[in-house]
């Protein structure tokens, strides 16, 4: 493994003021019911929680696209809402955070993917979820890849980040790749198991370990299982680089030119996973933009996920804090 200087280190967080990341990805809402539990319910066997507090943050891809902009980037976020007061409500809470809204697309078919979640004491209670997951039609397709059209010359980068709520669909993975292709883009992908092995050419392919098995059709029992099942993805995808999130186990990165090397977790304290993903893939992504080597990206993206897995409720990375993080960790 590489090591990390702390002039590349500053070199790479100074550079991150001007870049511009698309997001592209099922975009939703996370609503927050804070409370504490002091009774059980006589109506069922359930704990009752009086409530504190709400609050709501953007999830899912726009999650990506908030922590794009907390690292100093300009996010472009494209995705799609219904016709709805949570569809009003996410592009409101984008532009009080100063984020533009322009690529979100209303769909009158559609309603607005909304998590809502109950945390008492610190702990998730239960988790409600209000989503469709039926493809998105080809007119919203087209308005889609057109928007991302008009801005290909601005960016450094594109990611797609895929929830399985029916944005990411075969034909528009493919012809955004292209696009990235013909313009020479950074581009990141986010996965779940549908359309699995349609990125094919991609800059970083990032599944996690779930997902890998659910790709390939088998569950890992062993190391040398887990490394081949990345190998495989490396050959299938004709990838320059698959990187492979682990949990608790850190990271694997598997490089075009056969290199492997594994990333130690950097969690102190793991209270909340939700969310790391977006984590992991905004910072990989705009390091890579800022002229990082596939490993020194992955090195802050590990620190990254490390730090926000530390936080209960889904919360951006801060990059002042990330920047120490990684600086105190270089000898």
């Amino acid at each position: 493994m590489i090591q990390l200087s702390k002039n590349r280190v500053t070199s790479f967080f100074n550079a991150l003021q001007g870049k511009r990341i698309a997001v592209l990805g099922d975009v939703m809402i996370d609503k927050y019911i804070w409370g504490a539990v002091s009774r059980i319910s006589p109506e069922a066997p359930v704990p009752v929680v009086d409530v504190d507090h709400q609050n709501a943050r953007l999830g899912g891809a726009a999650n990506v696209a908030n922590n794009i902009q907390s690292l100093g980037c300009e996010p472009i976020l494209i995705g799609v809402v219904g016709n709805d007061a949570e569809g009003a409500e996410l592009k409101s809470i984008l532009e009080a955070q100063h984020c533009s809204s322009e690529g979100i697309i209303l769909d009158d078919e559609r309603i607005t993917t909304v998590k809502t979640r109950v945390i008492a004491h610190q702990q998730h209670v239960v988790r409600i979820d209000r989503e469709q997951r039926n493809d998105i039609n080809e007119q919203v397709q087209k308005k889609i890849l057109s928007f991302l059209e008009s801005r290909i010359n601005e960016l450094d980068a594109i990611i797609i980040e895929d929830y399985n709520k029916g944005l990411i669909v075969k034909n528009l993975i493919h012809q955004v790749t292209a696009l990235a292709k013909n313009y020479q883009k950074i581009i990141t992908v986010d996965p779940k198991y549908h359309h699995f092995f349609e990125y094919k050419g991609v800059t970083v392919f990032k599944p996690n370990r779930k997902e890998t098995e659910e790709g390939v059709g088998k569950k890992f029992t062993s190391e040398e299982e887990l490394l081949a099942a990345g190998k495989i993805l490396l050959q299938k995808l004709e990838a320059e680089n698959i990187l492979l999130t682990r949990s608790e186990k850190g990271m694997t990165l598997f490089e075009k030119n056969g290199a492997v090397t594994h990333f130690p977790t950097k969690a102190r304290k793991v209270a909340d996973v939700s969310g790391a993903g977006d984590t992991v893939i905004g910072t990989l992504t705009a390091m890579l933009a800022c002229g990082a080597s596939i490993q020194e990206a992955a090195i802050i993206a590990n620190h990254a996920g490390g730090i926000v897995v530390g936080e209960v409720g889904i919360v951006p990375i801060d990059a002042e804090l990330l920047k120490n993080d990684v600086l105190e960790n270089i000898a």
